[in-house]
């Protein structure tokens, strides 16, 4: 305990199949310092991401005017939800730390926030897009710190009072917050599953491009992705592809791909050219597009990162 901490000895219990005979040793432990710490640098993103974040003007949101990926991830919510209620009720604490872990390495750490990132840190301060981001983490955070409170009791606390310092009190007299069927969407589920999985394809091609040092980051890049199946392409539909992709853009193509293209044994009928994209590089979101130095008072900025800091100085003026 002195050395690893006692949250952690406490994820290794809740972890452990108490019907079979318990394995401990300092390499056991090893892999659950690394889940205890990518547990909580989650929630440590999400607690900075909030700092700011007043829930009042959400209290009348209309879920239907969400944008659809908000809509995927409260679904997801919605869906974990169910299985650590059941969990807990049946004494499988396995299953609440695995699926935790999943969801928030997975669904969230590497996809949602790496997506939201650039609407919570490059959008206007009124931005709806931006407001729905930060309703959606308050959401997460709020369900996931207190189901994680029967196990990491300490780091749960921790998390809570920092969010809420002098509000709700501690977070082991908080009941678990209430479900919301309204969330469920299998239909926007299984149209995530088949962006999701052309997104791997994708985040394979550009993979290559940034080892063989041709781009950087994938915002260098505007993929041109090669679609046979119209259900996949249509699954796309309304969406903008380059965010998803998080490139500065994307083309979605349903004409034979060339043979050099990109594509993956098991995800058939999806090919991909990573191409550069072609602009200038906003000095503030880094993507690349036509209309950096359209607004002459900010030069290197683009039009969208321009109308940000402009509502931004507006906004610190009137604090003055």
């Amino acid at each position: 305990i002195d050395k690893i901490g006692a949250d952690i000895l406490r994820l290794w219990v809740a972890s452990s199949d108490y019907t079979d005979d318990l394995r401990i040793g300092p390499e056991i432990l090893k892999t659950f310092v690394e889940t205890y710490r990518r547990l909580r640098n989650s929630l440590r993103w999400m607690i900075g991401a909030l700092h700011y974040y007043n829930s009042a003007p959400m209290q009348t949101l209309d879920l239907s005017n969400l944008p659809i990926l908000e809509r995927f991830v409260l679904h997801r919510l919605a869906e974990l939800d169910g299985g650590i209620r059941n969990a807990y009720k049946t004494y499988q604490y396995r299953y609440v730390i695995s699926a935790l872990s999943e969801f928030m390495n997975s669904d969230l750490s590497s996809f949602y926030f790496d997506i939201r990132k650039d609407a919570l840190y490059c959008e206007s301060y009124s931005s709806e897009k931006r407001l729905a981001a930060l309703y959606t983490i308050s959401e997460i955070f709020d369900r996931c710190v207190v189901w994680l409170a029967p196990v990491l009791c300490f780091t749960a606390e921790e998390a809570w009072l920092h969010r809420y310092p002098s509000k709700t009190g501690s977070v082991h007299l908080q009941d678990l917050p209430e479900q919301k069927a309204d969330w469920l969407a299998p239909d926007i589920a299984n149209k995530f599953d088949k962006i999701l999985r052309v997104r791997r394809v994708v985040t394979g091609a550009l993979e290559i491009e940034r080892r063989e040092k041709r781009i950087g980051s994938s915002l260098e890049a505007y993929p041109e992705i090669y679609i046979t199946d119209s259900e996949l392409r249509d699954a796309f539909d309304g969406l903008n592809v380059a965010e998803i992709l998080i490139t500065s853009g994307a083309k979605l193509r349903k004409d034979q791909a060339p043979a050099y293209a990109f594509t993956m044994l098991d995800s058939p009928g999806i090919s991909v050219v990573p191409m550069l994209a072609e602009g200038k590089k906003c000095a503030r979101s880094w993507r690349i597009v036509d209309d950096v130095g359209s607004d002459p008072n900010f030069p290197d900025l683009s039009a969208r990162d321009a109308a940000a800091v402009r509502e931004f100085d507006s906004l610190s003026d009137n604090l003055k």
